[in-house]
């Protein structure tokens, strides 16, 4: 399916869609045809509303399309050459870029490379959307890739850029970068459970024992991450610093091979962390194999230099040193690349080609199903999962920007980032902001609790007291228990383009107001979420997520709280709970137990049906590439039809399902599997008096003032006005605002 191509000596522009042209200006008129580090497939669709005008009003060309119109006077491409102008009447004039110049504006932004010593918010750059109507990515100086996919040498064009014009149709535009970018490879499942990850120097004895004890508060976990201490950091000072290494430090793990089985036997996968910048030295146990390739003298202890563009470096840094590790027992590696500073980065991007590298190689040694966990190296990183957003501060400031900037990622197709849970650095013991990040990180793409060296700043649940160490264990297991709805997001994610966490201004691109919410967002195609960003009223005892509910009727995903949509509320939870609302008709698959080993299928699948409503989920499963699907058709008037297409056989022979409703007493359903259904009711929210009264139990206010307002409550609890005006003559403004949100529920 051809793009519209329209080109000339130097020049050349092609119509991907009817809304995305490449823009290409070559001084030699050789037209770069490889694809690059970015753009993979420039031929995927065939517009249909393209024209092309020849010498017309004294222009050379245009080109127009239901998205943009281009103008090129010809000659070299300057601003008063070349301009494009978006059919779009979202800017005071009109949408018009002119070559050379940024666009004006408007742009929603996308990722950063890192979140390093961030204490709060950053600088994002741009993304593919703008409320203006158009975006544009300059791919001139990206490496080719090759076709044995070897990075090649810089894009030959002296211009190459990629004009988006969606308008506001962002998540077709997010869809058609996947298609022209490549689509995000499916995750394995391990990857979607809890992460421990500490930069600290344990012994394997303390490692070990961390786990048993994990496992005896039944707190799961899926990756095990041992961060650089593994290796040897105590280095003769003549060959360096110690932050690089590959050999195991002996003094802390004398048997380290036994404490990897012992890992895989307990369910877990095993990165280790690497920063490969210092090459290979002579202390390294690999040394004599990696001088014996490269004819280093051995003798002299003549170091392998770190150069990544060399392919016979690149070969003995993988069969020499990295592959022998793995056959140990290492799945993966977490490559903490920050060292660009040091490096000529000109016409070769090290941090790109290390990605490139490490992904491709550990897809071929995990029969596809492969992992890195790498820093973000700009627009086609996607095809490279999973992102390391760096050493951010412990504090509220940075929690505040994470929901932010996991979204606003999805604008640039970037769509798991993997972050410090509960920070890395500085900071303070504070209880409360390690359980509200820990409760974010669990409706966050990648789940890695992580901390810094300090012996006081571990994110071990029992660190912290009673009630919330319960909290923080009673999350860990949720994370786990939604393991089937994340996975069947993950596949979504690779087949359709629709990142897992998604800014609400998506959905409803029109609505001013849906601009403003940067804490909510959606998490999957059934979840909406309201992180809590900030501390708790210490008179009330709990904290507010400030959301706009969108049109239509909402649940609490926890408490089962009723909401009615197009309205702003302050949602008002304890330390125990978290704003998560699912719409109603809302299906949510989650394991009946807290599985510890995600590559298994679960046997015993609940389906969680929020009320009914029209909707239709289909429940994604894989081991490796074989993936089945199971399809639920809820109607509003209570009908479930439930089907699979399973041609792999992959889903478990015993599957039972229970569909646990909500709002929807009576439920036919049509069971076209072979697998067993049954119906069980979930608990309905508690009445507007018992939510009073559990709240009041732990204000800090007057005893009196609590039991006469719990008295008036319980007398009026069907005239929300009437309470409303009862508590305003309290002349509190922050039990108004509680109880305002309480009374909002329908």
């Amino acid at each position: 399916m051809p793009a519209k191509i329209i080109t000339g000596p130097n020049y050349r522009f092609s119509v991907i869609t009817d809304y995305l042209i490449r823009i290409e200006w070559s001084d030699e008129g050789q037209f770069e045809e490889h694809p690059t580090y970015f753009a993979q497939n420039r031929n995927f669709a065939t517009p249909t509303t393209v024209a092309v005008y020849h010498n017309r009003q004294e222009h050379l060309i245009e080109i127009e399309t239901a998205g943009f119109h281009l103008y090129y006077d010809g000659g070299e491409f300057s601003a008063t050459t070349l301009w494009i102008d978006a059919k779009y009447g979202y800017e005071p004039y009109f949408s018009r870029w002119l070559f050379g110049q940024e666009p004006v504006g408007g742009n929603l932004f996308g990722t950063a490379r890192t979140l390093d010593e961030a204490d709060g918010e950053i600088d994002l750059e741009k993304g593919i959307i703008s409320r203006h109507g158009y975006a544009l990515i300059d791919d001139t100086t990206d490496n080719i890739i090759l076709d044995d996919q070897e990075l090649g040498p810089e894009n030959c064009d002296q211009v190459d850029l990629y004009y988006f014009a969606y308008g506001r149709q962002y998540q077709l535009a997010v869809q058609d970068y996947y298609k022209l970018s490549g689509p995000t490879p499916i995750l394995p499942r391990y990857a979607l459970g809890n992460w421990w990850s500490r930069y600290y120097a344990y012994t394997q004895d303390e490692y070990q024992a961390l786990f048993e004890r994990f496992e005896q508060e039944h707190l799961p976990f899926s990756v095990a991450v041992i961060d650089m201490d593994w290796h040897l950091t105590d280095v003769p000072a003549n060959e360096g610093s110690g932050w690089t290494g590959y050999t195991w430090q002996q003094v802390l793990f004398p048997q380290h091979e036994r404490l990897l089985n012992w890992l895989h036997q307990k369910g877990l996968k095993v990165t280790l962390n690497v920063h490969p910048a210092a090459g290979i030295r002579s202390f390294e146990a690999a040394y004599p194999q990696v001088a014996k390739r490269l004819a280093l003298n051995a003798e002299s202890k003549e170091p392998a230099v770190f150069d990544f563009k060399n392919p016979n470096f690149r070969q003995s840094y993988f069969e020499d040193v990295h592959h022998p590790l793995e056959d140990e027992g290492v799945d993966f590696w977490w490559i903490d690349w920050q060292q660009d500073r040091y490096f000529d980065t000109v016409d070769f991007d090290i941090l790109k080609a290390l990605n490139h590298y490490h992904y491709l190689d550990n897809q071929r040694r995990n029969d596809g199903n492969g992992l890195i966990l790498s820093r973000y190296a700009g627009p086609g990183s996607h095809r490279y999962p999973l992102g390391f957003s760096g050493d951010t501060w412990i504090s509220w400031a940075s929690l505040k920007f994470q929901p932010y900037f996991t979204a606003t990622a999805s604008n640039i197709g970037y769509s798991w980032w993997s972050h410090d849970i509960g920070g890395h650095m500085i900071g303070e013991y504070d209880p409360e902001l390690q359980t509200r990040w820990l409760q974010y990180g669990v409706f966050s793409p990648i789940n890695r609790l992580h901390s810094s060296d300090n012996p006081f700043s571990g994110k071990e649940p029992w660190r912290y007291p009673i009630e919330n160490r319960q909290v923080m264990g009673n999350f860990l297991r949720l994370r786990h228990q939604l393991i089937p709805y994340l996975d069947s997001e993950n596949i979504k994610t690779h087949l359709w383009g629709t990142p897992l966490v998604q800014p609400i201004y998506y959905h409803y691109p029109d609505m001013e107001t849906y601009y403003y919410y940067r804490d909510e967002y959606f998490f999957g195609s059934q979840l909406l979420v309201s992180a809590i960003v900030e501390q708790q009223d210490q008179q009330l005892q709990q904290a507010k997520a400030t959301t706009w509910i969108p049109e239509g009727t909402w649940y609490d995903f926890f408490t089962h709280q009723k909401y009615i949509g197009e309205q702003q509320i302050n949602l008002y939870r304890p330390i125990t709970q978290y704003p998560v609302l699912v719409k109603q008709g809302g299906i949510v698959p989650m394991t009946r137990t807290v599985q510890q080993d995600l590559e298994q299928l679960p046997e015993a699948i609940t389906i969680q049906i929020f009320g009914c409503y029209t909707n239709e989920y289909s429940l994604y499963e894989h081991q490796g590439p074989k993936i089945a699907k199971t399809t639920f058709q809820l109607t509003a008037d209570g009908q479930l039809t439930v089907s699979v297409d399973d041609p792999e056989q992959i889903v478990p022979v015993g599957r039972s399902y229970t569909l646990a409703l909500l709002d929807c007493d009576e439920l036919k359903v049509i069971n076209q599997t072979a697998h067993d259904v049954k119906i069980e009711q979930q608990f309905k929210a508690p009445t507007l008096a018992e939510q009073s009264y559990q709240a009041l139990q732990v204000m800090q206010i007057a005893y009196e003032l609590k039991r006469q307002i719990y008295d008036f409550i319980r007398t009026n609890a069907d005239d929300p006005v009437k309470i409303i005006n009862f508590i305003n003559t309290k002349n509190n403004p922050a039990l108004t605002d509680f109880f305002s949100s309480l009374v909002a529920q329908a």
